[in-house]
This record gives C-alpha cells, sequence and structure tokens, in this order.
C-alpha cells in the first residue's frame, strides 16, 4: 500500500535539500524525517539521496528518477483538497428539492426564489411528486433534500431534521352550503353531506381516517381528488364539503368564496417535514438552502 507521507517526506527533503530545513517545514523531528526516508528507499528497494556535507542530493537512479511523478501526483492532491475547500465555501452545482406541488407553493416558493437570488450560480431542480416517492428519491440519490407530509411511518433511509409548517385540516364548504355556516357540527352530522377527499395512499387521507376512526365514525368520501387546487374548484362549484389543511385555502375564505364549517371535534395538526437521505455529505450549497429556514447546521450524518 502506498504511503504518502512518507513521499510527502521525500519531496521535501528533494526540495530543501537538508534534512533539518525538510523537519522545520514539516514540523517534525530531523530522526522522523531521516527514518522515512530509509523506510521509503527499503520499501522501493533503492537509494533515493546521496547524503553529503552540505545537505541531501538526489541520485540519478533513485530519486531523480521519482521526483518529478511525486512532485505531480502531490499537486494533484493538493488540487483535490483545494477543489473541496472550495466546494464547502461556495455554492455551486444542482440543487435538487424534492416535494408535493402544494408543498412546492405554499411552503418553498418563497424560499426558493430567495436562494436563486443569493446563489443564482446553483442550478435549482425541482421534483414534485407525493411524499412516499419523495423518501425514495432522497433513498437512491436522486433528491439532495426533500419536504414532507408528516407524519409518514419512520424510514431508516431517511432522517426527519424539522418542521418547517404546520398545517390544520379543516372541512371547508362553499354558497351552495351556506345554511351550515356559524353551525357547530359533529363527525355524524357529516355523514349526511357529500364528502371530498384526497385519494387513498396520501398522508392527508390516512390522517383523516385515523382521525376518524379514533371518533368511531366512519366518513365515506362522494368524491375523491389527486390535488388541493382540484377540491377548492369543486367545492366551490359546490360539489360538496372537502377536507383541506386552512393554510392552503386561506385566499378562497378571504374572498368568500369558500368557508370554514365548525367541526367538533376539531383535526389534529400535522406538519410539513425536512427531510435528508441518513449520512448525507452536506454541501455547501445544501447547507445555504437550509440556513434559510432558520434551522442550526446539519453535519454528515444527522
Amino acid at each position: 500500500m502506498v504511503n504518502l507521507e512518507l513521499y510527502r517526506v521525500f519531496y521535501t527533503v528533494a526540495k530543501c535539500g537538508s534534512l533539518t530545513k525538510a523537519a522545520d517545514e514539516l514540523y517534525i523531528s530531523q530522526p522522523a524525517v531521516s527514518q522515512a526516508i530509509k523506510q521509503l528507499e527499503t520499501q522501493l528497494q533503492t537509494t533515493l539521496f546521496h547524503r553529503k556535507h552540505k545537505g541531501m542530493e538526489l541520485t540519478a537512479q533513485g530519486g531523480e528518477l521519482i521526483f518529478a511523478g511525486v512532485e505531480n501526483a502531490l499537486q494533484t492532491l493538493e488540487n483535490v483538497e483545494r477543489k473541496l475547500a472550495e466546494l464547502k465555501q461556495t455554492a455551486t452545482g444542482t440543487l435538487r428539492i424534492g416535494a408535493s406541488e402544494t408543498i412546492f407553493q405554499y411552503a418553498l416558493s418563497e424560499k426558493i426564489v430567495q436562494y436563486h437570488a443569493l446563489y443564482p450560480q446553483v442550478k435549482i431542480e425541482l421534483i414534485s411528486d407525493v411524499s412516499p416517492k419523495i423518501c425514495e428519491a432522497l433513498k437512491t440519490d436522486r433528491c439532495d433534500i426533500g419536504f414532507l407530509n408528516l407524519p409518514i411511518a419512520p424510514d431508516e433511509g431517511i432522517v426527519i431534521t424539522d418542521s418547517i409548517m404546520y398545517l390544520n385540516d379543516v372541512f371547508i364548504a362553499g354558497r351552495q352550503f351556506s345554511h351550515l355556516q356559524g353551525k357547530l357540527l359533529t363527525l355524524r352530522d357529516l355523514q349526511k353531506l357529500p364528502l371530498l377527499f384526497m385519494e387513498g395512499q396520501t398522508v392527508a387521507r390516512e390522517s383523516f381516517n385515523r382521525y376518524a376512526e379514533s371518533h368511531g365514525v366512519k366518513l365515506t368520501p362522494a368524491v375523491e381528488v389527486d390535488s388541493w387546487g382540484f377540491m377548492k374548484r369543486l367545492v366551490a362549484a359546490g360539489m360538496g364539503v372537502g377536507v383541506i389543511p386552512r393554510e392552503y385555502t386561506q385566499n378562497k375564505i378571504a374572498d368568500g368564496s369558500l368557508f370554514e364549517l365548525e367541526v367538533t371535534p376539531a383535526m389534529p395538526a400535522r406538519s410539513v417535514g425536512m427531510a435528508l437521505p441518513k449520512n448525507a455529505n452536506m454541501p455547501y450549497s445544501l447547507q445555504m438552502f437550509i440556513n434559510l429556514f432558520g434551522k442550526k447546521e446539519h453535519g454528515k450524518g444527522a
């Protein structure tokens, strides 16, 4: 196995022409320098230096033969180390962000615009999909950071680091159901209404099912949809009562096209979590994006 430190000592001695000067430059003792040279000569089975009164001189059939190659190798390693150091201090490359369309719209859009203004040299790749698919993308190195609807089942391949946004699911209706406005409704009252739910196998739907079942009520949807935007349009058109995070429908409630039903008991809050691959490296570009959320630095293995 190549011992780079021995070659580094060899190169320094050759450059300085002296064991003493090389020891000073390497911050080690002169005997340690001499021992390293002897060890490398034994390993290569050749004499590398002539030890003269004025210093150390490369041998023609040993030291001179390998000097250029050693110098090139050490310079290559120094360039690699410098590039890695630059990456840790400069936001470059590509940042792959995964989230659902709604999370991009309501939780990430401003941060992404802010990040691009700060680091325009970073190419931003947006991966839009449901939370389970984003989990898979994180685990298969197709995504650097993900934002997931919580709660989700524990997964050894990812680490949830922070919650960046809280979601409060509420029941909403349009003008066709204005007679319900201001009335306190129970879950059993909702059984009599046409309900619009997110499709199955989504975090939102599973959370709602657990909520209803915990209160001994089974609610069956009249319509299932695959996006919050579509749900809002159908509810506003009078198709029925929808279940949606309040944070995603505040503009519609503000303009009067939708209103929030008063239902007891209220649904428990959920959140959007920031997720990273387990044992992920933390390039400078990714750390700077995380910092926009006011989070502490996350090191490797966070």
